[in-house]
């Protein structure tokens, strides 16, 4: 038996991964992510299937679900990519002490598919080379000592806020010290579904227009200069000046 973390991806049923679709045709159980999952991924799965909803099942639940049947392999379909922000951790952990095996597949993470939305790069040539993956606290986790908005925005790098949407209002005024203003940002909800909402603004705006649009969840917020840059340099990567002998970085 095998437990499969697949990142079911941001919500597009065609951007989860050949593997994890594969997996999923197969899989004798699947343990999903309530709403996030898109139907059509849960239509994949076998016909007799045992599908089994966890958004409201406590972390000792959802073990018992995946550790049940030891001589068959399960699904757990997270959305996303199980690297973050996917409350994959605890559940390894969990697995570990049982000697349950497990193996994750990867999927699309909502950042990427906000960005191929906004049809930018979030990282540009003399412009941002960094981006900065966080969250806010509020009623979740709290935030780890020097994870701060104020101390991560420091840089000026891109930044991409998950699960902050809510405290619109409070990132705004974090990270307006450090980006000023008129700094551009994004606010890309339910990215890649057919609901998708994309808001640009700047610091000073945002809040504003996320607040008339209604927007409280399922959203990422992207903040830097690399959402308006134009006058770049081009990357050294296709250069003619660049060395192209075989071996050569």
């Amino acid at each position: 038996m095998t437990v499969y973390f697949i990142g079911a991806g941001p919500g597009a049923a065609d951007l989860i991964t050949v593997r994890g679709l594969r997996i999923l045709q197969q899989a004798p159980v699947c343990v999903y992510a309530g709403s996030l999952i898109p139907r059509e991924l849960l239509d994949a799965c076998p016909a007799d299937a045992r599908l089994v909803d966890s958004a409201e099942l406590t972390l000792d639940q959802i073990i018992e679900k995946l550790s049940c049947g030891k001589e068959r392999d399960v699904a757990r379909l997270h959305s996303g990519d199980p690297s973050i922000f996917s409350a994959v951790a605890e559940q390894m952990r969990r697995l570990d002490e049982l000697g349950v095996p497990y193996e994750i597949v990867p999927g699309v993470p909502a950042f990427a598919a906000a960005a191929a939305s906004l049809k930018r790069e979030l990282t540009v040539p003399g412009v941002a080379q960094t981006v900065v993956l966080t969250r806010t606290s509020a009623r979740a986790t709290p935030m780890p000592q020097g994870e701060d908005l104020m101390t991560l925005g420091a840089s000026r790098a891109t930044m991409v806020l998950h699960l902050a949407v809510q405290r619109i209002d409070a990132v705004v005024g974090e990270l307006l010290p450090n980006y000023g203003a008129d700094c551009p940002v994004a606010v890309v909800a339910c990215a890649s579904r057919d609901d998708e909402v994309v808001l640009r603004g700047t610091l000073e705006s945002i809040a504003g227009q996320v607040q008339e649009a209604g927007i409280k969840r399922t959203a990422v917020i992207v903040v830097g200069q690399a959402l308006a840059a134009s006058g770049f340099l081009d990357s050294h990567l296709y250069s003619a000046e660049r060395d192209r002998a075989c071996g050569a970085s």
